[in-house]
């Protein structure tokens, strides 16, 4: 009797185990049908009703630039007189410099300054040598900012010659700042140049000067003819309907990142470690708390989870729009087969005469065309282009949850429970319409249920 209760007991036991070894295994051993499965089961993310979306603003988009003035207490400083001319320094990658520029007309307007043409980086890091006329239509640009801050493509006699007297902003942030420290230097020399701070408190701006902002960003950057040829090239021939996703998984991401990744080719490892330079890895547990912040760029295996646990299709046309030197793609396309890239699209001519500019301008360019845009990372790109999809009324827009892919890999979640958890979290976001648009030239408009 002891012995039969005995066995009982260590069969149990025995099954219970085995039962929780099946149900906690690595998600990796389940059975792709039974991811399939769960999968299947849900709708495809974009079909959510959504609740809140934003719009342009009316006090920006429907009032004239006369109008915005009306009734504020400094109209001196409101009239469109010339105090000098300014001139924006940009640096760094096309939509990095993109956003300073917006922020220097928007400082423009705060100093009623003439804008000069910005000057754009020359980087070999950034294979560029492209300036702003190359990318922009100027004509177009100094058209559509008529009336909201004055531009001129040269300047005076007097100053033609003379490079402009750089002026630090580095601290500066709203009216005041600009108007008590950096107003002296424009009256004193006439001609300055300025790089904005990136942490500008455009919230601090008086409507006049977040007007102008809105109308350099949304409406005043058209592309030049040529580019835009190029980028209507690419969108006739991405097979309808078609995703953008901008992939940030290249090797000076992750080095700058600072963040472990295990089970990488070696091939991947050794370009990561060549552009890490003096940065560490965090490992331990300062690299678990580091990734659970949400701080680990997204790996294509990682981010064709998340698509497969949003119930997009497999078949699904994906545009790449991600820079030269993406690592472990294979790992996305083995599963997502039908991915486009520019250089798969471009002739070769026409893929190796461009530059970094160029290249970054058709992915924007064919992003806020898309059907949706998934975005990994939530870089300067990813917010101009939610920003004009937004402007255009296109909402099919999402944010991957890095920091929550994290937390729920390291609670344990796996398989369908993952699945299921990172559906919730993004259909959350889908729904508020979290990230879509920024606040400086946006409101939020509820839908009616």
């Amino acid at each position: 009797m002891f012995v039969g209760k005995t066995l009982l007991i260590v069969t149990l036991i025995f099954f219970s185990l085995f039962l929780a070894l099946f149900l906690f295994s690595p998600a990796s051993q389940f059975p792709q049908e039974s991811l399939n499965s769960s999968i299947s089961e849900k709708a495809e993310i974009w079909t959510v009703r959504r609740i809140m979306e934003w719009r342009p603003c009316d006090w920006w988009l429907k009032g004239k630039p006369a109008d915005i003035c009306n009734g504020f207490l400094m109209m001196q400083l409101c009239q469109l007189r010339s105090n000098g001319y300014l001139r924006v320094d940009c640096y760094g990658g096309l939509n990095q410099m993109r956003r300073d520029f917006c922020d220097g007309v928007g400082i423009a307007r705060l100093l009623n300054a003439t804008l000069v043409l910005p000057k754009f980086e020359v980087a070999a890091y950034w294979n560029e040598s492209s300036g702003f006329g190359d990318v922009f239509d100027v004509d177009y640009f100094i058209e559509q900012m008529n009336g909201f801050v004055q531009v001129v493509k040269e300047l005076p006699a007097e100053l033609a010659s003379k490079e402009p007297i750089q002026v630090d902003c580095s601290k500066r942030k709203g009216l005041f700042d600009y108007v008590e420290t950096v107003l002296p230097s424009l009256l004193e020399h006439h001609y300055i140049s300025i790089t904005p701070a990136m942490s500008q408190r455009r919230d601090r701006y008086p409507q006049y000067a977040k007007a102008a902002l809105c109308q350099v960003c949304y409406k005043a950057l058209r592309l030049t003819s040529a580019l835009e040829k190029k980028g209507s090239e690419l969108l006739q021939a991405i097979p309808k309907p078609f995703l953008s996703l901008h992939l940030r998984f290249e090797p000076d991401m992750v080095a700058y990142s600072q963040c472990e990744y295990s089970g990488l080719s070696p091939s991947s490892v050794q370009s990561i470690e060549a552009a890490r330079g003096e940065r560490k890895t965090y490992t331990g547990e300062q690299a678990r708390y580091w990734r659970n912040r949400g701080k680990c760029p997204l790996t294509p295996n990682e981010t064709r989870i998340i698509l497969q646990a949003l119930a997009i299709p497999t078949n699904t046309s994906i545009y790449l729009a991600a820079g030269d030197g993406l690592m472990e793609l294979e790992s996305l396309t083995s599963v997502y087969t039908n991915v486009f890239t520019k250089s798969t699209l471009l002739s070769d001519e026409d893929f190796k005469n461009m530059h970094g500019n160029t290249k970054a301008a058709l992915d924007y360019y064919v992003s806020i065309s898309s059907d949706s845009y998934v975005a990994t990372y939530f870089g300067n790109m990813d917010k101009m282009v939610a920003a004009m999809r937004a402007f255009k009324g296109l909402y099919k827009t999402l944010f991957l949850r890095r920091r929550a892919f994290a937390e729920l890999c390291s609670k344990g979640f796996h398989g369908n429970l993952l699945m299921d958890a990172l559906y919730k979290v993004h259909k959350d976001d889908f729904v508020m319409g979290v990230g879509s648009a920024l606040p400086d030239c946006f409101c939020e408009f509820k839908l009616r249920g």
